[in-house]
């Protein structure tokens, strides 16, 4: 059960490392709940200016640089920020002192009076968490959209939604295998897993340790509540066997026994109690079948949770592609230019191509997650038409192109030097592509800011063309 607000975390001392987004709710949200708050991070103070304006407004003890790591020792409690590996001084320091070690995931939790509906995987957690989100609005709920999401205005904390919110409300979030790690009694009403491919590999050691992490969204979950697999994935469902609570599949490829499934443009669904149909989806926005899955996750969890099937359709029309995914940015002289900078590994450009349906343009490359750029090499010998790369593992990608014997490729220094030499290749009816398959912090500061570069670089392409 979630614990009280009032009385959990009074007078209690809580060490918050990291103070990025996450971080810095759960330090304003211990602070209203009365805890006394330290906050650390290994940043020089310019590089965390406005963290440190926000920490001085409310009051509270920094830690930084150097020093980052002092004063650890009298914690009751650590929360620990998404971006803190578990080989920090502070995360050792605490487990050999047997400190509590809370993310800000489990935090919100035990604060939250509302239902939480959590969404993890490799690919699609976004845009499912987002559609689960307009299905329960539009079945009369007041929801949170919120977790580890960043889409457009969508940017909202767990830590945050679970203190605002009312035992009325719900909360649908998206959950990273990071928030996961350090998580002791999180218990979400509804849990998915949408699908495991290699990613952060980086972070975790291996395929196997990253989707174990995963796969802990359900280790604390109990009969009552209901766990969304993907029937699809094999390494999805070799979880299910270890899960306590009433497993809901769902499949684009076969029908169910219990969850959601299509016939032709059709999802339907099938409990206990029969089938029904849920909606068609010939005219939703989303492109491509990995748009299907996740609508097919998001009806899956929101009629598992209770709502009328009548409200899937209503939000599945309504639903538009979410800001860096697909997004249409503009047509020029007959090119279609396409922001996928949230396409952060290989699967997600796979798909991203598989998406399009026609030769394609694509700007790919970025910073290296530990990934195998084969199967991208060979996406691009099936459907691109040219490769224009760029960032630092340009020269990987371009060999796994090769190997596929795909050659149409040049290289850029710059997005708007990308972008240029994409239209340079194109012709009317082309699409082009930012689907970049890697991390972005080589070259920005993150997806978002990556993917306004290439707006801002199709923007400029069009004064120059059109003038």
């Amino acid at each position: 059960m979630a614990l009280s607000k009032q009385t959990d975390f009074f007078g209690k001392n809580a060490h918050i490392i990291g103070m990025a987004r996450s971080g810095m709710a759960a330090a304003e949200v211990l602070t209203a709940l009365g805890a006394i708050v330290t906050l650390h991070d290994h940043k020089e103070e310019s590089e965390i200016q406005e963290s440190l304006r926000i920490a001085r407004e409310l009051g509270l003890q920094t830690k930084v640089g150097k020093q980052a790591y002092e004063n650890l020792w009298t914690a009751d409690l650590i929360v620990t920020s998404p971006g803190v590996p578990d080989t920090c001084p502070a995360i050792v320091m605490g487990r050999e002192r047997g400190i509590p070690i809370f993310s800000e995931v489990e935090l919100g939790y035990r604060i939250s009076p509302a239902p939480i509906i959590a969404i993890t995987g490799t690919n699609g957690k976004t845009t499912t968490t987002a559609l689960t989100g307009e299905i329960l609005k539009c079945d009369g709920h007041h929801v949170y959209v919120a977790g580890n999401i960043v889409a457009g205005e969508i940017r909202l904390p767990l830590v945050r939604a679970a203190y605002r919110a009312s035992a009325s409300d719900v909360i649908v979030a998206e959950i990273s295998s990071f928030q996961l790690e350090w998580v002791s009694s999180f218990r979400p009403r509804v849990a998915a897993l949408l699908n495991i491919s290699a990613d952060h590999l980086d972070r975790h050691p291996n395929l196997q340790t990253y989707a174990k992490v995963k796969a802990q969204i359900f280790q604390y979950q109990e009969p009552a509540d209901f766990a969304i697999l993907n029937a699809d994935d094999p390494i999805v469902m070799q979880y299910a066997p270890q899960i306590k609570s009433q497993i809901w599949q769902f499949s684009r490829t076969k029908e169910v026994e219990i969850g959601t499934f299509t016939r032709g443009t059709e999802v339907w669904v099938r409990t206990p109690e029969g089938e029904s149909f849920v909606c068609d989806t010939a005219n939703m926005r989303l492109r491509g079948t990995h748009n299907l899955e996740n609508v097919l996750a998001a009806a899956a969890a929101a009629l598992a949770f209770g709502a009328n099937r009548h409200a899937v359709q209503e939000a599945v029309d309504a639903f538009q592609p979410l800001e860096h995914r697909l997004e249409p940015v503009a047509v020029i002289k007959g090119v279609e230019f396409l922001n996928n900078s949230m396409c952060t590994n290989v699967t997600a450009a796979v798909r991203s191509l598989e998406a399009i349906g026609k030769p394609t343009i694509v700007i790919a490359g970025g910073k290296d997650k530990g990934a195998d750029y084969g199967p991208l090499g060979e996406a691009f010998a099936r459907y691109a038409k040219h490769v224009v790369l760029i960032g630092q593992d340009a020269p990987l990608i371009e060999k796994a192109a090769r190997a596929a014997g795909f050659s149409q490729i040049s290289k850029a220094a710059s997005m708007d030097e990308a972008v240029r030499i994409a239209w340079e290749n194109a012709e009317p009816g082309d699409t082009i592509m930012l689907s970049p398959g890697c991390a972005s912090f080589d070259m920005f500061r993150d997806f978002e800011h990556r993917g306004a570069t290439f707006k801002a670089a199709v923007a400029n392409l069009a004064a120059r063309v059109e003038a």
